[in-house]
């Protein structure tokens, strides 16, 4: 659920197939670069992780600067809204699918070996807080109500909470099921929601202690869910289906996307604008709170998992190709 970028967090789909068509060769080399034993970064080792554009899956903002998250425990930061990134060591090398942070200081990313890392210096430095290797089950996304109290969900309906800043984690019942559960939102009135796998929807009024599944519009899976500040709340998911709810969840209406490739991440700007992304470079841009979505395409075409502003009339995207920019048309 990043604050620039998804919410959602990515989910496994997205990470087991992208990760697949990179090279070995350029795996190990990044792995090197960034990696836990990893000597201090140098000019040298900086130039190698701008030009092998690893996977990212997540972008939030940290106040003025962007973190993003991905392969093999990548963490990147940039101070200038996207047109340079450093790398910052991480004391894990499993691929990290999503990334959240409270304030400018404090920060939480999640993902494979239901890793769960903690920052307190806005994205520099970064400890292991809680691991499950031996489960081999992911986290796909977190979100904190505070600097104390937070939530990380994933695969398998697994489901953690803290409420000591991260430093301790117990497990959450969500609902009965163990469908995966891939995106958490906050939603008007404090109220939290999820969405995930064979559409999967929950809601919790109480901060995340107890859930109540919603009915949904759609079998298939769900990989985001958007919290416009209107209220109204946004799907997205397998085959290009969007779904659109302007009363806390109990009705949806579909929104024609104009494309039938799955939809992996999105993110509400600062101007009101909503922008979803997805596989085949797929970018949809809607101005009127998600009631219509106009459709355009990456250059490059590849997948794209988040996105973030870069300015008024650029968009910075984050997936299969690393970070690219991509221009944002004013209506």
């Amino acid at each position: 659920m990043g604050g620039a970028g998804a919410r959602g967090g990515a989910c496994i789909l997205l990470s087991h197939a992208l990760l697949a068509p990179l090279t070995g060769l350029a795996l190990l080399a990044f792995a090197g670069g960034v990696g836990a034993d990893a000597p201090a970064a140098t000019e040298k080792a900086l130039a190698k992780i701008r030009s092998l554009r690893p996977l990212l899956l997540d972008v939030a903002s940290a106040g003025a600067r962007l973190v993003a998250v991905g392969e093999r425990g990548t963490v990147l930061v940039s101070d200038d809204r996207g047109q340079s990134w450093r790398g910052a060591q991480t004391p894990t090398p499993a691929t990290l699918t999503a990334v959240y942070f409270h304030d400018a200081r404090h920060g939480w990313a999640v993902g494979h070996d239901a890793v769960i890392l903690r920052t307190q210096d806005g994205g520099e430095t970064w400890a292991i807080v809680h691991s499950a290797p031996r489960e081999e089950k992911p986290l796909l996304d977190v979100w904190f109500a505070s600097a104390d109290s937070g939530i990380a969900v994933g695969a398998y309906g697994l489901a953690y909470a803290t409420h000591d800043g991260g430093r301790s984690w117990r497990p959450l019942k969500v609902l009965a099921d163990d469908m995966h559960l891939n995106a958490l939102a906050r939603g008007s009135g404090g109220r939290l929601y999820i969405a995930g796998e064979a559409g999967t929807l929950a809601r919790s009024t109480d901060g995340g202690r107890s859930w109540s599944r919603l009915p949904s519009p759609y079998r298939g899976s769900y990989f985001g869910m958007l919290a416009l500040p209107d209220g109204t709340l946004l799907l997205h998911g397998l085959r290009g289906k969007i779904h659109r709810s302007t009363d806390d969840g109990r009705s949806w209406t579909p929104v024609e996307s104009g494309t039938q490739a799955n939809l992996l991440g999105g993110a509400v700007l600062d101007d009101g604008a909503v922008v979803l992304v997805g596989y085949d470079g797929v970018i949809l841009v809607s101005r009127d709170q998600g009631r219509r979505f106009a459709l355009s395409r990456d250059a490059e075409g590849k997948a794209l998992a988040a996105a973030a502003a870069a300015g008024p009339e650029m968009l910075l995207l984050f997936g299969e190709g690393g970070v690219t920019r991509h221009p944002l048309k004013r209506p």
